[in-house]
């Protein structure tokens, strides 16, 4: 594509924005990385090449995208296309059109559903739920020979973290997700030569943040971001965090304590996570059965509490993790009702398994795991989580605050498994306590101990 008619020279990366052709292109990561521009030159090729062609560029709310973009692009194409504000539409001299739209929350993308465009942008999509994603990508569409593509602009962090990650980063696509139609470009602040030279203080600024910020921030790393509820919790060691969370299975001493935990669900995903807790306290997650659609995001699998609570029997009663054990059930005190017929608990209670109301406080419940998360001065933790749980592995780090309740997890997104681990979490109240002074033992003690046990 030929950009002579710009003020502004493309850098590498950008360029590579400009010339994509894939369905679902995607640039972002580190801030400063210039993705701003390049959306809006994209927008204007796209419009000056195809005539009559129509473009959606969408944002969280329509201030935001007037200020960051309407803008700047009714200065970048004045005197070949008009904007008119009562129809928020941008009218190029052949006929093409870029609507501007917002998607603040999902009933909002229904409006869009019955639509056809043919070119899709959408700036900082990680604001937006995958959900809001798919009805609004469903619009492009059309009975004509324009190009039908998706456009992204994304930094970590943010609702949509998850998917946006899935996509472009992780690449876990998927039935009907065709990896081949898919391209991320990082985008580093290095990479904007024009930034780094009229700020140069900016990198420096971002150099001294804290290291998570500063992960995502310059570095654009998609394992820690703003927002992100528990930075503490490990997967891999970093240049930070030398142990982690997530260990190899072992066999459960058969002294030690197990509890099942259920956060229930039908139309959405159930979690069921099986916990062992050592003679210290220490808690480790040790199997999981994650009750999501493969195909539909945060979307549960249908089956019955009948289904259910005979699938969990037979695992504890074969599972060489689980067997022989007596196993203590806890589950949201939701089950126990009976309000529109019989309680959940009770039909899965004539099946043989059984549950007990679980304390369901939020905030204690969050700060308990926390507590647990936290490593010793010896590099030790009070939680553990197999490597074999991959869907809590997967969806703990995406979990970020609620806009409102800014203590708390915001609940829109997969939050069932968390749900579950605060209830046997407060089964199991953690309280740190400081490491008393070491002691030489005395010559009668018959135990030898160096140090008193403080876990």
């Amino acid at each position: 594509m030929e950009v002579s008619f710009l003020d502004f020279k493309p850098n590498k990366k950008q360029k590579l924005f400009l010339e994509s052709e894939y369905r679902y292109t995607a640039f972002g990561g580190a801030r400063g990385g210039g993705k701003s521009w390049v959306v809006r030159a994209k927008a204007i090729l796209l419009a000056m090449n195809y005539k009559g062609i129509r473009i959606l560029f969408i944002r969280r709310t329509y201030p935001e995208l007037y200020q960051n973009h309407i803008t700047i692009l009714e200065s970048m194409t004045k005197g070949f296309a008009t904007y008119n504000r009562q129809n928020k539409e941008l009218t190029f001299i052949n006929g093409s059109k870029i609507i501007f739209g917002y998607l603040l929350n999902e009933s909002d993308a229904d409006q869009y559903q019955g639509q056809e465009y043919d070119i899709l942008f959408i700036d900082e999509a990680t604001q937006l739920t995958e959900k809001m994603f798919d009805k609004v990508d469903s619009s492009v569409r059309g009975a004509n020979t324009f190009p039908k593509r998706t456009y992204l602009t994304c930094n970590p962090g943010g609702v949509g973290h998850a998917w946006v990650k899935r996509l472009f980063i992780t690449k876990n696509y998927k039935k009907g997700e065709d990896p081949k139609k898919y391209l991320f470009i990082q985008s580093l602040l290095e990479d904007n030569k024009v930034l780094m030279a009229m700020q140069p203080e900016y990198k420096t600024k971002l150099e001294a943040l804290p290291y998570d910020l500063r992960q995502a921030w310059l570095y654009g790393s998609w394992d820690v971001f703003t927002g992100q509820v528990f930075k503490e919790f490990v997967n891999e060691p970093n240049e930070s965090r030398k142990f982690t969370h997530v260990i190899y299975p072992f066999d459960i001493p058969r002294y030690w304590t197990v509890y099942r935990s259920m956060d229930w669900g039908y139309s959405k995903p159930f979690s069921i996570g099986w916990y062992a807790f050592s003679e210290k306290g220490v808690c480790y997650r040790i199997k999981e059965w994650y009750g999501c659609s493969k195909d539909e995001p945060n979307t549960g699998i249908q089956l019955s509490p009948i289904e259910v609570a005979r699938e969990i029997k037979a695992v504890e009663a074969q599972d060489d993790l689980l067997k022989d054990f007596n196993i203590i059930g806890v589950a949201d005190p939701a089950i126990f009702k009976s309000d529109n017929g019989e309680a959940i608990s009770d039909v899965m209670a004539r099946q043989g398994v059984y549950f007990i109301p679980a304390d369901n406080q939020r905030i204690a419940g969050k700060m308990q795991f926390h507590n647990r998360l936290v490593f010793d001065e010896d590099g030790y933790p009070m939680f553990y989580c197999f490597n074999t749980c991959r869907e809590f592995i997967r969806t703990i780090p995406e979990l970020i605050y609620d806009e409102t309740k800014v203590e708390d997890v915001d609940t829109s997104q997969e939050d069932h498994i968390y749900d579950e681990l605060r209830y046997v979490l407060m089964c199991n109240p953690y309280v740190a306590k400081p490491k008393p002074v070491t002691e030489l033992p005395k010559d009668d003690d018959p135990l030898n101990l160096r140090e008193v046990l403080y876990f």
